[in-house]
């Protein structure tokens, strides 16, 4: 009991660890409408966290990589690690509880494709509420950035997270839910 724990915990700190070291990879780029906005492949090892060891677990490698990386290599400071937090949490969270249902690649597919609905609209609703008091834009400014660059980038990342995700999930989860439970 004691030491499934441990390889739990230990097997969270390497997804944790990969998706810091996703997050400065050179698979970054950024968006072509706003350059502001960059890509990066760090929520992969989250969904397969969540995926793995269910919504819980998946909210809190979202919290921990989301503070580490902040305090690390983040140059959003407070501001996004917030939103990292509450975007990927919904990502993670809705998309684990949906497979964690009943654990089929179909229940997988729906879950990231509503997961990232989810993460979509709330960074929407995040960047009209917070992006005035941040960044100090007013909110006509972040309006008019919604459909060219908020919505799309938002739906691009996630989607792209998740097909990646999609093409890992069923070897790599498989490998980490044999030795966490051996």
């Amino acid at each position: 009991m004691a030491s499934s724990k441990i390889k739990k915990i230990t097997i969270m700190g390497i997804l944790i660890a990969i998706s810091i070291i996703l997050v400065v990879s050179p698979l970054r780029f950024p968006f072509p409408t706003a350059p502001f906005l960059v890509y990066e492949p760090g929520d992969v090892p989250i969904l397969v966290g969540g995926f793995v060891f269910g919504p819980v677990a998946g909210v809190l490698l979202t919290v921990i990589t989301s503070i580490v990386q902040s305090l690390t290599v983040g140059k959003d400071g407070v501001f996004g690690c917030i939103m990292h937090i509450l975007a990927t949490s919904a990502l993670v969270g809705v998309s684990s509880v949906i497979y964690y249902r009943k654990k089929t690649f179909t229940r997988a597919i729906t879950g990231v494709v509503i997961g990232s609905l989810a993460m979509t609209a709330v960074m929407v609703v995040l960047n009209l509420a917070l992006d005035p008091i941040f960044y100090g834009m007013t909110l006509d400014a972040v309006v008019k950035l919604v459909f060219p660059a908020i919505l799309p980038f938002n739906l691009m990342k996630a989607g792209i997270n998740s097909i990646v995700f999609l093409l890992i999930f069923k070897s790599a989860g498989n490998i980490l839910l044999r030795i966490a439970q051996k």
